[in-house]
């Protein structure tokens, strides 16, 4: 079967992001058979950050959702680099960490606008496990952090 994954975002109005430049030292995804694992994307855009801080406190839960959308473009964008979007059989796996303030119980919400993403964009192909995991703090104050597995042919 051939996918055409780069027409769809065109057909959206979605452009992939150039790579993310690594934080620190890490390569942004890495291939092991027919699987790959991207580091953890932030919601960078042209090297910096779309919002900083807590989600419920200085980020929105509608501001973080939109940045786990941004983190997710960069996880594609981390396996376009790799190996080809086209090349996406599916999407096995999302995990999204949200950092916290005290009491925000809505990771889940936030974590959706990756997943929305990746249904809008790959359609069933996109259907996913997921973990959306609560954390105290994230490299540079972002609010959100991406990784996708996928399974590539």
């Amino acid at each position: 079967m051939v996918r055409d994954w780069t027409s769809r975002l065109t057909d959206l109005g979605i452009t992939l992001p150039p790579v993310a430049k690594p934080v620190a030292a890490y390569v942004p995804a890495v291939r092991l058979g027919d699987v790959v694992y991207t580091s953890g994307q932030l919601p960078l855009v042209d090297g910096t950050l779309t919002h900083t801080g807590k989600v419920g406190a200085a980020v929105s839960p509608e501001e973080a959702k939109e940045a786990a959308r941004t983190a997710a473009l960069n996880a594609l964008a981390a396996i376009d680099g790799l190996v080809g979007l086209d090349n996406i059989a599916s999407i096995v796996k999302v995990v999204g960490f949200v950092a916290s303030a005290e009491g925000f119980t809505g990771q889940p919400g936030v974590v959706n606008g990756a997943s929305e993403l990746l249904g809008e964009v790959f359609g069933a192909v996109g259907a996913h496990a997921r973990s959306a995991v609560g954390v105290a703090e994230l490299p540079l104050g972002a609010p959100v952090e991406v990784e996708l597995i996928v399974e590539v042919i």
